[in-house]
């Protein structure tokens, strides 16, 4: 038996549902997850914050475009805030000037909130820091926390409650083009739709592949973060840790946040891996720390966890959201490296616009985004 439906969504990560959510008040969604659960590799391994200074100037404008979502999200989409206070703080040591100016410039252009702060106000809000290290900073003061699990859940819920599935435990064994419709084999059943969206995350290439399609030069890169608790010469100074801001190298080398009462720290890495459950290699988490002991007045003596996650990235570090120019019905939706959860509800909602043959919605055209500019077909260009 073959189930029919309009949309075969492959991946229930954050950029699979979104999307999802999305279609489904435009028709039946499916949505087939390889793992026993949606989220287990790139969106449940995020740093969870959103910044409107990070990424490329499309990103930037994918993540404004997100924002009026995330305050005020649809009607029983989350009993809780998804976003809280954090603040960024970019820092810069002596040498790195030009890039704090230049880090400046390019975040006022769409967020007029950002500051330039010089050693003195850098360290006021980062006090851990040390005087002889930061020269400068540029503060973000509106940058928050992320309810990472609030948004997925929501839109999981949400598209529930439009009609659509999520079938875990469904790998793609098998996908061809059929009278019109993309038809995939998993162990858990056969499905055919006239629209496949490619969300597979890591794995976009490979299900291409599988489909006869042409991949997209997509690059999962290994980005490993620990949890750990500063020790101070005077214990008292890491009493204000949880409204600490988080700290990133303007070269971004390395970058910290409170996390549960301790620091969540990275060496900000993009390794080139294959698609796996990518695990986190001692070497990196010894550059972060030290990188850090240089930085900061405190030493990490103790790591209470340490993970790896995949930040996955086409050439352009910029998303691809489109049907494929060589392969009737093959959507992609891939690319969003670590910025997939910032921009969820603007990529969600420009996902649906383009595979329904829509235009982009007004916010995202509004702040400059083409689609053109996320299409797959800027990456095939000679």
């Amino acid at each position: 038996m073959v189930e029919r439906i309009d949309f075969l969504v492959v991946g229930a990560g954050m950029a699979g549902a979104s999307a999802a959510y999305e279609l489904a008040s435009h028709g039946s969604v499916l949505v087939l997850e390889r793992e026993p659960q949606p989220g287990y590799h790139s969106t449940g391994r995020s740093a969870a914050l959103y910044t409107q200074t990070y990424g490329h100037p499309v990103v930037r404008a994918l993540t404004v475009a997100s924002w009026d979502f995330y305050t005020a999200p649809p009607e029983g989409f989350t009993e809780h805030p998804l976003l809280t206070p954090r603040g960024v703080l970019l820092i810069g040591r002596a040498d790195q000037t030009a890039a704090l100016d230049e880090a400046f410039a390019e975040g006022r252009r769409l967020t007029p909130s950002v500051e330039r702060f010089d050693a003195a106000g850098a360290l006021a809000r980062a006090p851990f820091l040390r005087d002889d290290y930061v020269a400068g900073a540029v503060w973000e003061p509106d940058a928050m926390d992320i309810d990472v699990h609030a948004i997925h859940t929501g839109y999981l819920r949400g598209l529930k409650a439009r009609g659509g599935r999520v079938v875990t435990d469904a790998g793609v064994r098998a996908v061809e083009r059929r009278d019109g419709l993309w038809v995939a084999t998993t162990p858990a059943g056969v499905f055919a739709a006239p629209v496949l969206v490619n969300a597979a995350g890591a794995w976009v290439d490979a299900l291409a592949e599988l489909a006869g399609v042409r991949p997209i030069g997509l690059v999962p890169k290994r980005r490993t973060a620990i949890t750990f608790d500063p020790v101070f010469a005077d214990p008292s100074e890491a009493g204000g840790l949880n409204g600490w801001p988080m700290v990133i190298d303007v070269d971004e080398q390395f970058y910290v946040k409170p996390d549960a009462g301790r620091l969540l720290l990275s060496p900000a890495d993009e390794t080139p891996v294959e698609p796996c459950d990518v695990q986190p290699e001692e070497l990196d988490i010894a550059v972060a720390i030290d990188r850090m002991e240089q930085a900061a007045r405190f030493s990490v003596r103790r790591i209470a966890h340490k993970w790896a996650g995949l930040r996955s990235f086409v050439a352009d570090k910029v998303p691809v959201a489109g049907f494929d120019d060589e392969a009737a019905g093959f959507f992609w939706l891939a690319g969003q490296g670590g910025y997939g959860i910032q921009t969820a509800p603007a990529m969600g909602r420009t996902a649906a616009a383009l595979a329904t043959g829509g235009a982009l919605p007004p916010e995202v055209a509004a702040l400059g985004v083409s689609a053109a500019d996320l299409a797959p077909s800027r990456l095939r260009r000679e």
